[in-house]
């Protein structure tokens, strides 16, 4: 009978270190899913890609597919990942994406030729999500784009084919390339005043969640226009309150129940067997 209870007890110490494990571990680092963290900051030196400021920020890993689109090899994309982060200052917002392209893309002068770009999309009305694929005609979106060939443009567009140029661009950017091969890198800063310059921008200053989408093309490849690696809708959590349930922490917790059951069955099954010894 002693040795049963000792069976016992070392089951329950068992089951309980294995539940703290896997419980503890993740809830450090778990967040929702979609969420990009912002990093509130008194001041900003985060201009540049390669700023000492962004190692504090931390990074998220969002991932790309084909955009569903007509145009031709429209499922033709070759990058599928990009690294966001994002800052705010009480003036300014700062994104920074970065992904790996092995050919720096920077000349679109022949019609073969076609430019690496990236792209960031936001709401006009924050209270409600457009379209992923550049809005609808009554939910515009604003496009932040900077192009290797071209450099930056802001946008405003109201579904696929709409899209019209701001005549005076609020948004800086600056990039980078750096390494060789498959290491090498763009690095692309954006940055806009928090308050909306003018009518059909997307106002930075809201209390509430912000949704924010993205886009690479890799001119390589032939991408552009349609033709090009996009995110589903993500969001930047300015309202500060509860964000939704904490998928990672709940999956790990199942998990960490279900080995404690295992145990659990697995013991009384010993139990029963010693018992009819």
């Amino acid at each position: 009978m002693a040795d049963h209870r000792r069976t016992l007890t070392l089951t329950a110490v068992l089951s309980a270190l294995i539940v703290v494990s896997t419980v503890a571990a993740p809830m450090v680092s778990a967040r929702p899913a979609h969420e990009i963290p912002v990093s509130e900051v008194s001041t900003a030196d985060l201009a540049e890609p390669d700023a000492d400021g962004w190692a504090e920020v931390p990074a998220s890993d969002v991932p790309l597919s084909s955009a569903p689109s007509s145009v031709p090899n429209a499922d033709d994309t070759s990058i599928e990942t990009v690294d966001v982060q994002a800052a705010r200052t009480d003036q300014r917002l700062y994104v920074r994406l970065e992904w790996q392209d092995a050919t720096r893309d920077t000349n679109a002068s022949t019609p073969r030729q076609f430019a690496d770009a990236v792209a960031v999309q936001f709401p006009i009305n924050t209270s409600s999500r457009p379209p992923i694929a550049m809005g609808g005609p009554d939910n515009r979106v604003n496009v932040w784009y900077w192009s290797g060939s071209t450099g930056t443009q802001e946008l405003l567009a109201g579904g696929a084919g709409s899209t019209t140029p701001f005549q005076n661009p609020t948004v800086r950017t600056n990039a980078s390339y750096t390494g060789t091969g498959g290491n090498a890198t763009w690095a692309v800063v954006y940055s806009r005043q928090l308050d909306a310059p003018s009518e059909n921008r997307t106002d930075l200053r809201t209390d509430g969640d912000l949704d924010v989408a993205f886009a690479v093309w890799n001119g390589s490849n032939g991408e552009r226009s349609g033709q090009k690696a996009v995110s589903e809708w993500h969001y930047y959590p300015f309202s500060g309150g509860p964000q939704g349930p904490p998928y990672e922490t709940l999956l790990w917790t199942l998990a960490g129940i279900a080995i404690v059951g295992v145990v659990g069955v697995t013991s009384f099954g010993i139990y029963r067997t010693r018992g009819a010894e």
